[in-house]
């Protein structure tokens, strides 16, 4: 029972972090996102930057903009392999609450490797093939109207009148910042992750408090609370009480030392799956020290989460493209991992 509540714990902390790093990110997407048309098309290493920091945003927000750019031909094939390959999906957030410091450096890691293999991308792959069935502007990524998502003067009007979804979130936001004040969540000592708890669910609090009725309708409730949270929280409870239970009865470190090839493709192949959750066992093998760096490298350049899901209305042969792209170059990339040692 013990372990339970540990791991309880722990998948409360983590997917609390997620949870508001989320709202966070969602809030400031939505009110920068008319920067990203006004950027990119300046030359194709700006869409190749922009599209590698699209990418290194966490969660499925920066990958699903580059999707919109590239359906509108605003950005090009090859940087849209390069947001796919430096994206982690919601599995970012996990990292960063996990192994903040080794989490940034493999972003910093899949970043420029994102960028070289979407230069070698436009440079070698015939493209024409590749973009034939693109139909212009018939995907796109909140295109209603900018949000005034701190409507001075109406904020006190919208409280007295809050929604069920307003309610909710500021009851969860507000157990989850005494959680944390009085060391139920998270840490228990006073360190930079429940400093950063605390910060960020204060923030995600005014968040919440002052946006209008649809930005918390359409993009919190319906987007992140609806969609993500619930399998965030069940993919990490369920990972860390399997891993616990492994670790605790099999010799699972060093099978999987004799077996790192068989693992790399393991990890290699499941990052095709285009969807948060199942990458999720080989960050908790990571943070447990049962793989090494490089595998887990192979599995954020394969995997993009579901950032690549709406490319499936656009053009199949494009999504299959660029997962057989990200597949070889993540696989390449473990590979020389595993003759290095690292």
């Amino acid at each position: 029972m013990k372990i339970l509540v540990e791991i309880l714990n722990h998948a409360l902390m983590i997917t609390s972090f997620v949870f508001v790093m989320m709202l966070i990110i969602e809030y400031i997407n939505v009110q920068t996102k008319s920067v990203w048309h006004d950027k990119v098309q300046s030359g194709k290493w700006a869409q190749y930057l922009l599209a590698g920091l699209l990418g290194a945003i966490p969660g499925c927000l920066g990958a699903f903009t580059a999707v919109a750019l590239y359906s509108h031909r605003v950005i090009s094939f090859g940087a849209l392999v390069t947001a796919m390959i430096a994206t982690s999906g919601d599995e970012a957030f996990v990292m960063l609450a996990m192994f903040p410091t080794k989490a940034l450096l493999l972003t910093i890691i899949i970043f420029a490797v994102g960028i070289v293999a979407g230069f070698l991308t436009d440079r070698f792959l015939p493209l024409e093939f590749i973009n034939k069935k693109i139909r212009l502007n018939k995907f796109s990524l909140h295109d209603e109207e900018r949000c005034v998502c701190y409507p001075k003067g109406k904020i006190i009007e919208q409280l007295k009148h809050s929604s069920a979804q307003r309610t909710l979130l500021i009851l969860i936001l507000s157990v989850l910042f005494v959680g944390i004040i009085f060391g139920e969540i998270g840490p228990n000592e006073w360190n930079w992750i429940r400093i950063t708890l605390l910060l960020t669910s204060c923030i995600s609090l005014f968040i919440v408090l002052t946006v209008p009725e649809h930005f918390l309708e359409e993009h919190l409730w319906n987007h992140i609370v609806k969609v993500h949270i619930p399998k965030i929280f069940l993919w990490t409870f369920a990972t860390l009480l399997v891993m616990n239970l492994l670790l605790k009865h099999i010799d699972l470190g060093n099978w999987i030392e004799t077996n790192r090839l068989m693992i790399l493709a393991i990890a290699c192949l499941i990052g095709l799956i285009p969807e948060s959750g199942p990458h999720m066992i080989f960050v908790t093998l990571f943070a447990e020290g049962a793989i090494p760096f490089s595998i887990l490298a192979a599995s954020s350049i394969v995997q993009d989460g579901h950032g690549m899901l709406p490319m499936l209305a656009e053009s199949r042969r494009g999504f299959f493209s660029v997962k057989f792209i990200n597949l070889i170059i993540g696989f390449l990339f473990g590979l020389a991992g595993y003759f290095t040692g690292w």
